[in-house]
């Protein structure tokens, strides 16, 4: 007699938990031990919260689950509340596609997932990221920001760029594509180093990308780079503030910095703190309730009054 074929409409379930950004390759690994496919989703409009979930057989290796989501718990310090809820073969993965349609960013970028076919467009610059991982995807009104300041100073051709925080790489392959130039991408979370890593191959642009794990600007391989022509940073408004004087530094005359992942009312906050420092406002695109500034460092000292 023929083994029966299991029907996985009516045997599948969704696991997930919902954590703050921080915590998102803690549990990614977890639920990614016992799930073949996870996807992780913005949570709040704030993009402070992500919801990471999986699918897989209900109740597949319940006992593993339950001890990487204690080591996740323990290595984050977040305490995650596992849901669970039945799911239809196609439904989760039918839901992920349309979360992630073709997106077209300015006037030179086009954002495709990979399940979407190949399009030949001469005018714009594809750049193609799973689908299961929305977290920079291009969706977020700070990343399509970044994008449109891109294409606003490449004619300056600058010679060495980095991606301060680069999550999913998704500016360094901008930025490399467009300029044809190396990129140096950074980021202190070991899930997006390895994430970048992979987009650049998928995207053939391994040869410009040098992807590391690094903290910010104590990061080795970023002091031994410096000064920069360009620095991308889209972060959070308050750690911005905080590295000001450290990108002002490693900054080269006349560079420019493109500064996001702040909202509008966060501008004034941002901008003073860089403005400290001597660089000074070119212009400020906003996305929604997001905000990107686009700054540039002097090509000389500017003269302060006495006092400052």
């Amino acid at each position: 007699m023929a083994p029966t074929t299991r029907r996985h409409a009516t045997s599948l379930e969704t696991i997930a938990v919902t954590v703050p950004e921080a915590a998102v390759p803690f549990f990614e690994n977890a639920i990614g031990s016992v799930c073949t496919t996870v996807g992780i989703f913005e949570a709040n409009p704030e993009g402070t919260l992500w919801r990471v979930e999986g699918v897989r057989d209900h109740g597949h290796r319940d006992d593993e689950l339950t001890t990487a989501l204690l080591l996740a718990q323990l290595a984050s310090g977040e305490n995650a509340e596992l849901e669970r809820s039945p799911t239809e073969a196609e439904g989760w993965l039918a839901r992920t596609y349309e979360a992630f349609p073709e997106q077209a960013v300015g006037r030179r970028f086009v954002i495709r997932g990979t399940h979407l076919p190949e399009q030949a467009d001469s005018t714009r610059i594809a750049l193609t990221l799973d689908a299961g991982v929305a977290f920079g995807s291009g969706e977020h009104g700070s990343t399509r920001g970044c994008l449109r300041a891109l294409e606003r100073i490449a004619h300056r051709a600058p010679r060495r760029i980095l991606d301060l925080g680069c999550g999913t790489g998704i500016l360094a392959m901008a930025a490399a594509a467009l300029l044809h130039r190396p990129v140096l991408a950074v980021d202190i979370e070991p899930w997006s180093v390895r994430v970048s890593a992979h987009n650049a191959q998928r995207n053939q642009l391994s040869r410009l990308l040098t992807c590391r794990l690094g903290n910010g600007w104590n990061t080795p391989a970023i002091r031994r780079a410096a000064p920069y022509d360009l620095v991308f940073a889209n972060i959070l408004a308050r750690p911005l503030c905080l590295m000001a004087k450290d990108l002002a530094r490693n900054l080269s005359p006349g560079g420019t910095v493109i500064l996001a992942g702040l909202l509008r009312t966060q501008i004034r906050m941002v901008l003073s703190a860089h403005r400290r420092q001597g660089l000074v406002l070119e212009q400020v695109l906003t996305e929604g309730d997001w905000a990107t500034l686009v700054l540039r460092k002097p090509n000389r000292p500017t003269l302060r009054a006495k006092g400052q």
